[in-house]
């Protein structure tokens, strides 16, 4: 049973089984919703399939090398150290399909291919930030762990 969002705290008998990499856990007790609660399951998918988006090896360095001015391949390549350049192919293709990089065939002698960061990509690195203001706080340098 999925507890619908009402006006004021409500409680919803929970025992809800859940399987994850073949582990199964049931819940027992009572679920207590805070009034006008702006999570429910659908959100709560989507913010994981963002954080699959994100979490994926050498995309958060990418969107950070285009908001910092970016646009060719070398300079990509430049600004996120240790990246090989077929993992940035993949990676800008990944991003690309995604709809957070916008890539651009300059027709000349020779070819230029240009990338840019969308508006969702933009919006994106935008929501972020309050994250890399909390992650300051209360998580260690990555030196000091």
């Amino acid at each position: 049973m999925v507890p619908s969002l009402s006006a004021g705290p409500s409680k919803h008998p929970a025992l809800r089984s859940a399987s994850t990499k073949g582990t199964e856990v049931t819940y027992f007790g009572e679920v207590t919703e805070p009034p006008d609660s702006p999570v429910d399951e659908e959100s709560c998918h989507r913010v994981l399939r963002a954080l699959d988006i994100i979490g994926a090896r050498w995309t958060g360095p990418i969107l950070l090398a285009g908001a910092r001015g970016a646009r060719r391949f070398k300079e990509y390549r430049a600004l996120v150290p240790g990246i090989s350049d077929p993992q940035l192919t993949l990676r800008l293709k990944q991003l690309q399909s995604r709809g957070l990089m916008e890539r651009t065939v300059v027709p000349s002698t020779p070819v230029q291919i240009t990338y840019a960061l969308t508006p969702e990509a933009e919006e994106l690195i935008a929501a972020l930030r309050p994250l890399s203001h909390w992650s300051e706080r209360n998580l260690p340098a990555h030196s000091e762990e």
